[in-house]
């Protein structure tokens, strides 16, 4: 039994690297009518409370890469790439334990309502 519940902590709690995450399938793939800054800007308003301050790099052509620490550690729990399109941006989000049901939502409910408004 205390095999088990070991196994399951670490399993976690597991880090996963960047590259890992974004080698995953993503857990969203949407348009915003939003700028990259906008968008930006409301899901860091949404995850003030909950995550510590997010890892953002700015890249090429208006692209934003943030990367979202987990709750009880510095291992990325998410990616999520913003990039500049036309008339807003595209937005993908890798999560850690992305076929996991039970995982945290946070992350996926602030990228989710920060699509549109």
């Amino acid at each position: 039994m205390k095999w088990f519940v070991s196994a399951l902590a670490l399993t976690l709690t597991g880090c996963a690297s960047v590259a890992e995450l974004e080698q995953s399938p993503e857990t969203l793939d949407v348009i915003s009518g939003k700028s990259p800054e906008q968008y930006l800007t409301c899901v860091q308003e949404h995850l003030k409370d909950s995550r510590d301050p997010l890892q953002v790099t700015r890249g090429e052509k208006n692209s934003i890469r943030v990367i979202v620490p987990q709750k009880l550690s510095d291992a990325p729990a998410a990616v999520m790439n913003i990039n500049e399109r036309s008339n807003g941006s595209a937005i993908k989000l890798h999560e850690r334990l992305n076929n996991f049901p039970l995982r945290l939502s946070d992350v996926n409910n602030a990228a989710t309502q920060c699509i549109s408004g």
